[in-house]
């Protein structure tokens, strides 16, 4: 009887030792963001943080990827902005809600390991968490052979923050002529790169390292732009009593996000000319001849959140965002909702 071939794991496609070379350099950046809550180190089974200092804490999470951006990565292999992409998408999404990021678990799946990639993703996410105050305290590196193309990788994220109960952003305290605030974009963010990549590159015939002079860059570059994270304006309004409601503007853009931090029975009124589009937009809707409803429910066209503010103190939450290092412009008001119409008009 023949003896058959010995066939370790490393044969099915999954290097273990790839991957501990992966997990020691990721131990080292999660502990950099560590912040006076987090009881266990990385490599637990489950991680563990203490909350404290809040009278009536709610606890705010939210889970979400970066979607298609990642082919950008793989195309340009930079892989080192993505992970900050990610952080920063889901800090936004609870800090609309009122809350602070506590801490933060990834997910990192690819077919097969590369040590030095998965480093460079990590430190994305390490520097998105240094940056506002979370502690990376877990989360998930999976090789699976077979299941993506070789080079190429999945990212989501895991959040969870807090707030005190009374401080809680619910939109139910928005009113009609509340003024909208908004503060600028850095670019797509995370959304409507599956559009951007048809029209650049399948239509428009352009490569990553083609330089626009609309763009001031490589597309890579334009492509590339961090989403940026918003929670330092938003706690400073916040804690100021000068904000009501915020939404962030992701996918569905502007028409379907707005609506999301509104009680029933308001709407809002979007002045189109108040702001300036940035060129990025303005190629992809020159190249793919957008629709216009088309155009205002797939990208941010600038916008990255917009704010409701009491009409009376608008000038004074305005004055404090410049202090902050924004540059926010009025883009509209609340106003009634009149059954039948759509809850955001545009004028």
């Amino acid at each position: 009887m023949s003896i058959p071939p010995q066939i370790r794991y490393r044969d099915a496609g999954v290097d273990i030792d790839e991957a501990d070379r992966a997990v020691s350099s990721i131990k080292q950046m999660a502990r950099r963001t560590f912040t006076r809550g987090v009881l266990t180190d990385i490599g637990s089974f489950g991680a563990s943080y203490q909350l404290s200092g809040l009278r009536r804490p709610v606890l705010v999470s939210s889970a979400d990827g970066v979607g298609t951006k990642l082919k950008i990565a793989f195309l340009t292999g930079r892989h080192d902005t993505v992970g900050e992409d990610l952080v920063n998408h889901c800090v936004n999404d609870i800090a609309v809600q009122g809350a602070a990021p506590l801490f933060f678990l990834d997910y990192f799946a690819v077919g097969k390991l590369d040590a030095g990639v998965a480093a460079s993703v990590v430190s994305g996410i390490a520097r998105g968490c240094r940056q506002n105050g979370c502690a990376l305290i877990g989360g998930e590196t999976a090789e699976m052979p077979g299941m993506y193309t070789e080079g190429e990788y999945d990212l989501a994220g895991f959040i969870v923050g807090a707030a005190e109960r009374s401080e809680l952003l619910t939109g139910k305290g928005i009113r009609a002529d509340d003024v909208l605030l908004a503060l600028p974009s850095t670019g797509l963010h995370t959304n409507g790169y599956s559009l951007a990549r048809k029209l650049l590159f399948d239509q428009a015939g352009y490569r990553c390292e083609t330089v626009l002079p609309e763009l001031g860059g490589s597309l890579a570059d334009a492509l590339l732009a961090v989403h940026r994270s918003y929670l330092k304006p938003i706690r400073g309004l916040l804690k100021a009593g000068l904000l009501r409601g915020a939404a962030h503007i992701t996918g569905g853009g502007i028409t379907d996000n707005t609506p999301r931090m509104l009680p029933k029975g308001l709407a809002v009124a979007i002045e189109t000319g108040s702001w300036r589009i940035p060129p990025l937009f303005e190629l992809l809707r020159r190249i793919g001849n957008i629709p216009t409803d088309d155009y205002f429910r797939t990208l941010n066209l600038g916008i990255g959140m917009i704010l409701a503010v009491p009409a009376r103190t608008a000038g004074k939450a305005e004055a404090m965002l410049r202090r902050l290092g924004e540059f926010p412009f009025r883009i509209g008001s609340v106003v009634a909702h009149r059954r039948g119409r759509p809850r955001v008009a545009y004028q």
